[in-house]
């Protein structure tokens, strides 16, 4: 029976790492090009390991690699990216920590229909609200900047934020709420002594999802960004579609890691994290 058993095991590995092997042969292929030369690209097989490995390809892909007639690589907008997603994940995670913390603990007449309509906002095509924003962007002289952008993806991710806290502060008793009340604390003391440290796991989720959200978006930097002004999305976008010469496969392919790295190292190292916090809150009590 134990030889059966353990035969059973063996045999579930193996197809997770079927599996596994399926889904990370895409990076493997972009990881290989990316450290071959373009005559060593053009030779061989895209899944050929590089015979001479080289970096040389992601050199020029962060400092000198082209987009339209003007060659220049995606560390400005890397940077802008940078610029662009921090402001916009504290924004959104705390302005949506404050309102599952009211919709929650201080609830009014009209919350629930309220949060209904925050609801609303997930489920909100992205394409529904372009001319809209692109009005107030206007208006506001912010069409065109990273500031722009701040704002949009703050205002976004608010309706996301929103539900996850207050999912979260549900399964927090109210007596100790009504505790602090009575020993005198104020609104702003209880969420910043009692909610907030008590909802570290799930502003691990807020933050984790806000960042993949925002730095791996296109439709909304392309729309309201423009020039230098551009995010690193929109950039790799321009850049693999300049063709001089023969294709830069493995400039293309570096440059797409540089741009999918930050998210990819967010996920391997608070991947657990943000499963832990999204169970955190499943049962009430």
């Amino acid at each position: 029976m134990a030889n059966k058993f353990h035969w059973r095991r063996v045999f579930l590995y193996a197809i997770l790492l079927l599996f596994a092997a399926f889904y990370l042969m895409p990076l493997v292929v972009m990881i290989f090009t990316s450290l071959k030369s373009l005559d060593e690209v053009y030779a061989g097989t895209f899944i050929s390991p590089p015979p001479n490995p080289s970096f040389n390809a992601w050199r020029v892909a962060w400092s000198e690699g082209c987009i339209g007639t003007a060659c220049v690589g995606l560390e400005p907008y890397f940077l802008n990216s940078i610029r662009m997603v921090i402001p916009a994940v504290l924004i959104s995670t705390m302005l949506g920590a404050l309102n599952g913390y009211i919709l929650t603990k201080w609830r009014f007449k009209g919350s629930e229909l309220l949060f209904g309509f925050v609801l609303f906002g997930c489920f909100l095509p992205l394409q529904a609200v372009i001319l809209p924003i692109a009005f107030v962007l206007g208006s506001l002289g912010l069409a065109g900047s990273v500031y722009g952008l701040i704002l949009v993806h703050s205002v976004y991710g608010i309706a996301f934020t929103t539900l996850f806290f207050r999912n979260y502060f549900v399964t927090i008793p109210t007596e100790l709420v009504k505790a602090a009340t009575i020993d005198g604390a104020g609104f702003f003391r209880i969420f910043f002594s009692i909610m907030l440290p008590a909802a570290l796991p799930i502003i691990v989720v807020s933050c984790i999802w806000q960042f993949t959200g925002v730095w791996n978006d296109f439709l909304f930097g392309n729309s309201f960004s423009s020039g230098s002004q551009t995010p690193v999305t929109v950039a790799l976008n321009n850049m693999v579609n300049v063709v001089l010469g023969r294709k830069q496969y493995n400039t293309d392919m570096a440059a797409a890691m540089i741009a999918a790295l930050p998210t990819l190292l967010v996920y391997v190292f608070g991947g657990r994290y943000f499963v832990r916090g999204l169970t955190a809150g499943a049962v009430k009590g």
